[in-house]
This record gives C-alpha cells, sequence and structure tokens, in this order.
C-alpha cells in the first residue's frame, strides 16, 4: 500500500503557482503585505530549516497548502508545549513520502550530511536506506501517471550540485543517482546559503532542473491534461 496524499486538481490550463521557502525568516515575506505583493499562490513548500511560525505566517497570508522536508537545524526550531514536547510545523511532512497535490506528484527527504549527533542528519548509507522506502511508491506513480514524480524537496542538495566542500555542507550521492533514474522535472532544496549574486543556483541534470531555493523562489508548474507534465519556471 502506497503513502500517496491526493487534493483535488488545479483547473486545467492554468500554472500551480509555488512558493518555496528555507533557511531565512526573509523580511519581504514576513510582513503584513505579503498577500497583496505575491499575489496568488496555490502551494508552498519548505526545504527546512525555518521556525514553524515563520511556515504559519506564510501560508496562511498566501492561504495555501504547505508542504516541507526538515532541515539539519530544525531540531532546535521545534515549537514545544508546557511539557517540553515538540509541537507541529503547520505543514505536511514529506519526508518518505509522496504527495499528489493540484496534479503534481511530489516527494521530499529531510536533513543533511551527518557531520554531529545534532537531528536530521544522514550517513550516505542511511539516506541511501531512505530512498529505497521511496522506491516503491515512485514505482506505482510510474503505473498509474505514466512518470515518477515531478517534484522531488530536500534540504541538501545532490553531491557536486550548489554543494560545498565543507562535510557539512556536502550534498548526497544518492540523489544525483535518484535524479538519473526517476528523472523528477524539479529538485528543490536548500542548506547553502547564498552570499554572492555570481553563485550558481540553477542547474540541469539529465532531465532534472536543481534549484537552490534560497531564501525564496517563485515557480509556475503548468500541469498537462496527460500523463506528462511540463513545468516552466517563472522568471
Amino acid at each position: 500500500m502506497t503513502d500517496v496524499l491526493q487534493r483535488p486538481v488545479a483547473a486545467q490550463n492554468r500554472p500551480v503557482r509555488i512558493l518555496a521557502i528555507t533557511d531565512e525568516v526573509d523580511g519581504r515575506l514576513y510582513n503584513p503585505g505579503l498577500a497583496a505583493r505575491r499575489g496568488q499562490v496555490d502551494l508552498v513548500l519548505s526545504c527546512g530549516d525555518i521556525p514553524p511560525y515563520y511556515i504559519d505566517f506564510v501560508g496562511s497570508m498566501v492561504g495555501a497548502p504547505i508542504y516541507g522536508v526538515h532541515g539539519n537545524h530544525d531540531g532546535s526550531l521545534a515549537r514545544r508545549d508546557k511539557d517540553g514536547s515538540p509541537e507541529g510545523w503547520g505543514m505536511v511532512e514529506l519526508h518518505g513520502r509522496v504527495v499528489q497535490e493540484q496534479g503534481l506528484l511530489i516527494g521530499g527527504f529531510d536533513g543533511s550530511l551527518r557531520y554531529n549527533d545534532g537531528s536530521y542528519q544522514y550517513t550516505e548509507q542511511g539516506m541511501r536506506e531512505q530512498v529505497a522506502r521511496m522506491v516503491p511508491q515512485l514505482l506505482v506513480n510510474r503505473l498509474r501517471h505514466g512518470r515518477y514524480l515531478d517534484i522531488l524537496v530536500t534540504h541538501a542538495p545532490p553531491r557536486h550540485i550548489h554543494d560545498q566542500p565543507d562535510r557539512p555542507h556536502q550534498g548526497f550521492n544518492v540523489f544525483r543517482w535518484f535524479l538519473k533514474t526517476f528523472r523528477p522535472r524539479y529538485h528543490l532544496h536548500g542548506h547553502i546559503h547564498i552570499y554572492d549574486n555570481r553563485t550558481v543556483t540553477r542547474t540541469e541534470f539529465h532531465d532534472t532542473v536543481v534549484l537552490n531555493t534560497y531564501p525564496y523562489r517563485d515557480i509556475s508548474v503548468q500541469v498537462a491534461a496527460g500523463p506528462e507534465a511540463r513545468l516552466l519556471q517563472r522568471r
């Protein structure tokens, strides 16, 4: 049995407008004028390392469903109730799952490469095991929808795509295998902060456009009526 969530498909011939957020509470989004300035947003995707209050704010202001993954710093950002237990994050968690939202097949994985004893960290082998658990869902997607996945959402990037040489910011090799094998249209990630506008944040790898979404990114997704989906990045 697959773990696939489904919602009604968005109106045909209209793109799904996605706002991806990650790693930083950005003042351009975290203010009362967000909805008026941004216009319609159909879906919010979080790539991790942002506090629940920010996720709540952005989602409530634009009135869109929220899906996301956790970053390696999320353990320290979690809301706690009176007895110290973590509360909800205000989003549907994507780790190891596939959801069907407005005609799009979306899956995700939490975390970064393990570099200490913190939460939401995986060895390369550990992430391979997480990916392996998703494979049956992807095969079902192929049979039902003619494709494995439209959008992969992760915190860490693939190895040697947008990552950095220090261990905490290295990507996962298994993500490269995932993209070559299952060929999602987009891979959205965070984790890598951008301080220089010349830094590459968009890379085509086989059939996938890999996007660093730090601190936020707008994407427009046109879903075809048939089994194939054509995704166009809003410029």
